[in-house]
């Protein structure tokens, strides 16, 4: 139940008690047990205790450790207001929203475009109330500037930024409250949002995305941005999981496969090539003995049946965690 983090350390966000960057996996200070959760963003990071609590660290200039501070801190700090009853956390770009035992959703943080949905565009270094979700939702996913939560129902809400669509309420106009995504009332498992697209996995074992797409990481074999869900090209059925990163979205399928589309600038797609596709190609070795797949800004990880990690893409702040800060378009080992 401890809490390891690699890579950029800019901000103290691998919460070490330093700000150095680190290629290999280091202890987060005081969180040698008890964490449940973790959950990066793009320059901070938080995890859930067993007591239900949130802790936070890293980058704090827009409020995002919500410890009522803009300091930042390379060692956790407890969340003003959630010593308790907190089951889940999902860090954005500078903001982060929590899923509470009632179900219901808090955030905190930058609020620039409405990401926080408390009906303000004004940050707030506590958590406020996501108007209208203080019960009825079952998980929350925070992108750059964007926020979505899945109901209860099976269906998607979304608030925030919308500039490529990625509310997917068939606009490009920012919402301050949660809107619905259109054509998707029910039917819903899980969702995932990238720096401006949001993707969902469907009852049927279907991937759908929306919002940015110019290096396809809508998967639908195009890059034209879209205002309401797609279909992902050869991903109607099969999937368990799914995960968007910066400008790429990945796929964990039914055989223990791990599949990517989208940017390939780094190698983030895993299929030893820098090219850009924008429909879902195989990961190199990876197509089956994976559990869990999670993308970050330009590096991509898998979670193996074994119980190991292995990442691949940018590593240029050692983010791979393989002792190294050379790139790979393959899978490495986590050291």
């Amino acid at each position: 139940g401890g809490a390891q983090c690699w890579g950029d350390n800019t901000y103290g966000q691998l919460g070490n008690n330093a700000t150095t960057n680190s290629s290999v996996p280091v202890d987060v200070t005081g969180l040698g047990s008890g964490v449940v959760a973790v959950e990066a963003g793009s320059s901070h990071t938080c995890a859930v205790t067993v007591a239900g609590s949130v802790l936070c660290w890293g980058y704090n200039s827009n409020n995002q450790l919500g410890n009522g501070t803009t300091t930042q801190s390379s060692t956790p700090v407890a969340v003003t207001g959630l010593s308790s009853g907190v089951v889940a956390v999902a860090a954005g770009g500078d903001h982060t929203c929590v899923l509470t035992t009632a179900g219901g959703v808090k955030c905190w943080g930058r609020n620039h475009r409405g990401q926080l949905g408390n009906n303000a565009t004004t940050n707030s270094s506590v958590p406020v109330d996501v108007s209208g979700l203080t019960s009825g939702v079952t998980a929350v996913a925070a992108g750059e500037g964007h926020t979505c939560a899945l109901t209860a129902a099976g269906g998607v809400k979304c608030w925030g930024a919308n500039w490529f669509g990625q509310l997917g309420n068939n606009a490009t106009t920012d919402s301050s409250v949660p809107v619905d995504v259109s054509g998707l009332t029910s039917g819903v498992t899980a969702a995932a949002t990238g720096w401006g697209h949001t993707c969902v996995l469907t009852a049927a074992g279907g991937v759908k995305c929306w919002g940015h797409n110019g290096v396809g990481q809508l998967g639908n074999n195009a890059t034209t941005s879209s205002s309401v869900p797609v279909d992902v090209s050869g991903l109607s059925s099969g999937v368990t999981a799914m995960a968007a990163g910066y400008y790429h979205t990945c796929a964990l399928t039914t055989a223990g496969g791990a599949q990517c589309w989208g940017d390939n600038t780094y190698g983030q797609l895993g299929n030893n090539a820098s090219t850009s596709s924008s429909e879902p190609v195989d990961v190199s070795g990876l197509t089956s003995g994976v559990t869990a797949v999670d993308a970050g800004w330009y590096h991509t990880c898998a979670l193996t049946t074994a119980g190991g990690v292995r990442c691949w893409g940018d590593n240029q702040l050692g983010q791979l965690g393989n002792n190294t800060t050379t790139s790979s378009s393959v899978p490495v080992d986590v050291s």
